[in-house]
């Protein structure tokens, strides 16, 4: 347990209560504080670092980037509610509010990249997305999919720009936005902080998800399994990190003759069949639940919504209990 000295010692400073003040409840790169708060990135560090020894920050690498959020910890839940319950002075208030307004210039800088990256970008994803039908429709069927359902713990997987976050992270208790590039998960969090649903951004690979078994009750995987080479193995992960009775749901291409999407745009698989993502996933304890196709392009989009099977003594609600078989053999050595 962090002691007590330690936690007013790190508090006993105006810069590392700035710095507090502005993570609040959003996730901050180091160096973006240090745009905020005036200093330089190796002093910023160091009270950063006093913070998260006394247990009140937490901080997280992605890439080459270092991005700092309230930790979930007893301290800072003790510090929330002591700041929420003294009354600043006049002074502080005009400190913070004046912090915020550069957080603010910071948010328009990242919305500004985000733009040129777009831009940049742009000639490629319009000509993929004219093979197929429009977003919207596609968005518009994947929402009837979920219904208005909780849905708890969400992972979107291959979030990309975001969007499914944006879409469905209203019926989630909180959403992880999980995406293999840390150029994407910049964009994404330039769309989506500060956002009125706790977001989460989580760096790694679909291959190995970086979450315990049973962490999600639901994951979204749009147009991303076309960039597994092996994607029962994708799938697998996806099962093993939904609690029994998680829901997952998949929007892909059907098979296709697109060879240049594999070698222009990275596609690994041209397309899925229906009964080859069945197999997968009753092969990983998954059942489909329901599956669509939707026209109106040269691509055909498929829709898979699968429901993970409860495991031998389910009721634990952690995932310890996980038992596909075609999962404990390929993890048994």
């Amino acid at each position: 347990m962090t002691a007590v000295l330690d936690i007013f010692r790190a508090l006993a400073d105006p810069t590392r209560l700035r710095i507090l003040a502005l993570l609040g409840d959003v996730e901050l790169a180091i160096g973006e504080v240090a745009q905020v708060i005036g200093q330089s990135q190796p002093r910023v560090s160091r009270h950063v670092r006093i913070l998260i020894e006394a247990d009140l920050v937490e901080r997280r690498k992605e890439g080459g980037w270092v991005f700092l959020k309230m930790a979930d910890s007893d301290a800072a839940r003790a510090y929330r509610v002591f700041v929420a319950k003294v009354e600043q002075s006049p002074e502080e208030q005009a400190v913070i509010a004046a912090d915020h307004a550069a957080l603010g210039e910071v948010h328009e800088e990242r919305n500004a990249a985000a733009r040129r990256y777009f831009a940049d970008h742009a000639k490629e994803w319009d000509a993929i997305r004219s093979l197929y039908a429009p977003d919207g429709e596609i968005e518009k069927a994947m929402a009837k999919l979920l219904g208005s359902r909780p849905l708890g713990r969400l992972l979107d997987i291959g979030t990309g720009t975001g969007r499914m976050v944006e879409l469905f992270a209203h019926q989630a208790d909180i959403a992880v936005a999980f995406d293999r590039s840390s150029e994407m998960l910049r964009i994404a969090r330039a769309k989506l902080v500060p956002s009125a649903q706790p977001v989460e951004f989580v760096q790694g690979d679909f291959n190995a998800l970086p979450f315990e078994s049973g962490a999600f009750d639901t994951a979204i995987l749009h147009q991303v399994l076309h960039y597994s080479r092996n994607p029962q193995r994708v799938i697998a992960e996806v099962a093993r990190v939904l609690t029994p009775g998680g829901i997952a749901l998949f929007a892909d291409f059907a098979p296709h003759m697109r060879e240049d999407l594999r070698t222009g745009s990275a596609h690994a698989r041209l397309g899925f069949a229906h009964e080859q993502m069945r197999a997968w996933l009753d092969e990983e304890g998954m059942q489909i639940e329901s599956q669509s196709e939707i026209g109106g392009g040269e691509l055909t989009v498929c829709l898979w919504l699968a429901r993970r099977g409860a495991a031998d003594g389910a009721g634990k609600g952690d995932g310890e209990a996980w038992n596909s078989k075609a999962h404990q053999k390929r993890h048994a050595a």
